[in-house]
């Protein structure tokens, strides 16, 4: 007869969930971002925390949040795109293009918008699969192309004649919230539900952690370095889609200060260089953290090179402490393999022995 087995309660699986949230770089940088908007408050005299305030900051985080989200998804199988900028600004203004030159639909220009960085990104993976080129050598020469793209369709002018539903949904926030930030937490919520969740997304995960062992459990690791490329190009299509939204216009340097951004985010907020791992929250977080350093300088008149030597500061001291926490980690493995055995004389009795019966063997 067998016991029905009880079903575990919910802090069973909650209580290991806090302790690894406490472990992590997440709440670290939580702690940053409440802290530092605070600061931020205090040193306006409250004006920071205004309705108008608000809805600024929220609806310029949106974008920084995306690209480290298309940046972290490359990531995660040791693969760099450095066309997230390019790819970016050009969609936006092929989308604008489209609306004010072509006279599209707002809806038909951003769906080619979209689907064409997602095909850019599919067509990345495939050149660096069949190439067996490196990924970073592939992305630089993509992001030459596309800024040659970009300024051909934009030239010297700015593209503002476009949809105005499309700007109206741009700058809507209903209760000082920015329907463009809740579209990236809606987005980063769906990725990282994707990648915990789903088979293609933690076959994402085992092939950038240990590719030879992905492949002898059957995963193609060809197949996750296009899967990731074109998750990458579709993230940074709906980035450039709330640029094209929020902005009073596009032109060629939109985009352009996307690069160390989207690096820094992932980086920041945990993601390792050499593939295998994700964190959704930590990027998020940390993109958090950047636009305060912005709000920032903008608040203190700060020189703008400020704020990407500060940033790059930070990304290299966060490089840094990465490899030198896995070196140490290293080292002590290595310490325990190169421990000399127990000798036999000192090797404790087995729990089970039987009794001797005193005969001869």
């Amino acid at each position: 007869m067998t016991t029905p087995t009880t079903p575990r309660p919910w802090a069973a699986d909650a209580l290991p969930a806090l302790r690894r949230l406490s472990r992590s770089t997440s709440l670290t940088l939580l702690g940053v971002v409440v802290a530092g908007y605070i600061g931020l408050g205090a040193a306006s005299g409250g004006s920071f925390f205004e309705g108008n305030s608000v809805r600024t900051f929220l609806q310029y985080l949106a974008t920084p949040i995306l690209i480290g989200l298309a940046q972290m998804v490359a990531l995660c199988v040791g693969q760099l795109n450095l066309a997230v900028g390019a790819l970016g600004g050009s969609t936006a203004c092929a989308m604008g293009v489209l609306m004010a030159d072509a006279g599209l639909p707002a809806a038909l220009a951003v769906a080619i918008g979209v689907l064409a960085a997602t095909a850019i990104g599919a067509l990345t993976g495939l050149f660096i699969v069949a190439t067996r080129i490196n990924g970073f050598i592939v992305t630089l020469g993509t992001m030459t192309i596309l800024l040659g793209a970009q300024y051909r369709l934009a030239g010297t002018r700015t593209v503002d004649g476009y949809s105005a539903t499309l700007r109206d949904l741009g700058t809507a926030a209903p209760l000082n919230v920015p329907l463009v930030f809740v579209t990236a937490l809606a987005v980063a919520a769906l990725l990282a539900l994707f990648m915990h969740r789903g088979i293609a997304g933690r076959r994402l995960l085992a092939a950038g952690g240990n590719p030879l062992a992905a492949r002898l459990s059957g995963i193609s690791t060809d197949r996750q370095i296009v899967l990731a490329h074109t998750l990458s190009g579709l993230l940074v299509g709906v980035a450039a889609l709330i640029a094209t939204a929020s902005l009073p216009g596009v032109n060629r340097s939109v985009g352009g200060d996307w690069l160390l951004p989207s690096f820094a985010a992932p980086i920041i907020g945990g993601v390792a260089l050499t593939g295998g791992s994700v964190a959704v929250l930590g990027t998020v977080l940390a993109a958090f953290v950047m636009r305060l350093i912005d709000s920032a300088r903008a608040e203190f008149s700060l020189d703008p090179s400020w704020v990407n030597f500060l940033i790059g500061v930070v990304v290299l001291a966060t490089v840094v402490g990465g490899r030198l926490h896995r070196t140490h980690l290293g080292l002590a493995s290595r310490t325990d393999d190169e421990r000399p055995p127990t000798p036999p004389g000192n090797r404790p009795a087995p729990a089970h022995t039987l009794p001797s019966t005193g005969g001869a063997p």
